[in-house]
């Protein structure tokens, strides 16, 4: 029996995140690697049971944001690699080691610190070189004819004491955009890549891994997978943007849950929560929902969004409270307290998508996942049932 307290949950299919994986992966090349990416998290969903599930399925590899994500990864029984996307002081560098976990290189400067912070620890952590191809945001600067001043930093990196350089990778910037000046984009950052490979090459390094395909790579370009792919928000059941929905049928992973509090009706000129946006105009059945803006439910949906109630819409009424918030049910015939109300989500023949609920207030589905709070436990289900539970304040129930 999986108990956990039903006020606001958020279900997480782990066959939905595994049966994606497996699409993603079968359109790589063969024998090129995967490397799940489950930062923030893994994206709201839950870090350790969602990596257990894709280390299971096969994933090759992982990708955090920082130090204390690999090191959760690390207790929660992760055994394959884990890769550091982000800074990790130098003075750690033991850690990282005797942790195994391996660090991006943003720049010679920061290699030169992680170098003499291995030293001193008397460890060597292995390295991946991060090439700036068009993010401006980390990694060696090789933009605009600069591959090959990159290429000469990143083989001075790679000889430093203490590092041990087994990968390089760029990220893409508008891999998941259709028009052609961010098809051309892409490709160019793709080939400025190749070139500052190739020139470190030429000095005699070689990088046993090379990386650039994140999600809407692995989608648009999977023959750029090189010796292993970075899968993030697709194996949550997300496409990466508008112009990549329908390149794979992806499911989604993660559902939201409430319940009906109470239900009561209201006359004409009665007004609802703060601020009175708000006021009846006719009779109307409100129904209040355990489910607020501290649990990850935008206030920036207030009057905009609608949720399901016996597989029927239901539109928030007025504005979104911290704990709880207001619907009209004067359509649906038969609402009582207790009844489960779906935030996101499948309810019959109905849904809502974390998409539409990001389009909302023009967001992205990715931060609108990440936002659910540490106090919405998260229930794992395998073939529709709940197989187990992470609740961030009680283990159980």
């Amino acid at each position: 029996m999986v108990d956990y307290l039903r006020r606001t949950w958020a279900e997480i299919d782990l066959d939905a995140i595994t049966e994606n994986f497996a699409l993603l992966r079968g359109r790589l090349a063969p024998g090129c690697r995967t490397m799940a990416v489950v930062k923030a998290d893994a994206y709201g969903h839950g870090d350790g049971p969602v990596a257990l599930a894709l280390e299971q399925a096969g994933a090759d590899w992982f990708a955090v944001s920082n130090i204390n994500e690999g090191i959760s990864l690390r207790r929660q029984g992760i055994a394959r690699p884990i890769l550091i996307l982000g800074y990790t002081p130098p003075e750690l560098a033991g850690q990282l080691a005797s942790q195994r976990l391996a660090q991006a290189v943003v720049g010679l400067d920061y290699a030169r610190e992680l170098s003499q912070g291995a030293v001193a620890a008397g460890v060597e952590v292995d390295c991946h070189m991060a090439v700036d191809t068009g993010m401006s945001r980390i990694g060696f600067f090789a933009q605009k004819g600069h591959e090959a001043q990159a290429a000469q930093e990143m083989v001075a990196a790679c000889r430093l004491p203490g590092l041990k350089a087994e990968g390089v990778f760029t990220h893409f910037a508008v891999a998941d955009e259709g028009a052609q000046d961010s098809k051309d984009y892409t490709q160019a950052q793709y080939d400025c890549l190749c070139e500052t490979i190739r020139l470190v090459e030429e000095a005699g390094i070689r990088f046993p891994l090379r990386h650039c395909c994140n999600s809407a790579g692995a989608l648009c370009h999977p023959q750029w997978g090189m010796e292993m792919a970075r899968l993030g928000i697709v194996l949550y059941g997300i496409a990466p943007s508008d112009d990549c929905q329908g390149l794979a049928p992806l499911r989604p992973a993660m559902s939201l849950r409430s319940v009906v509090t109470r239900v009561k009706e209201i006359g004409p000129g009665v007004s609802v929560s703060y601020g009175r946006h708000y006021t009846a105009q006719e009779p109307r059945m409100v129904a209040s929902v355990a489910v607020g803006y501290a649990d990850g439910y935008r206030r920036a949906w207030s009057g905009k969004a609608h949720v399901l109630i016996h597989g029927r819409p239901a539109p928030v009424l007025g504005s979104v409270c911290m704990d709880q918030m207001m619907v009209d049910v004067t359509h649906i015939p038969g609402v009582a307290p207790g009844d489960v109300v779906t935030l996101a989500g499948r309810d019959g023949q109905a849904e809502i998508t974390l998409a539409q609920l990001a389009a909302l207030d023009g967001s992205i589905p990715y931060e609108t996942a990440c936002l659910v709070t540490r106090r919405v436990p998260r229930v794992y289900l395998r073939r529709g049932q709940p197989v187990e539970v992470k609740d961030f304040f009680f283990p159980t129930f």
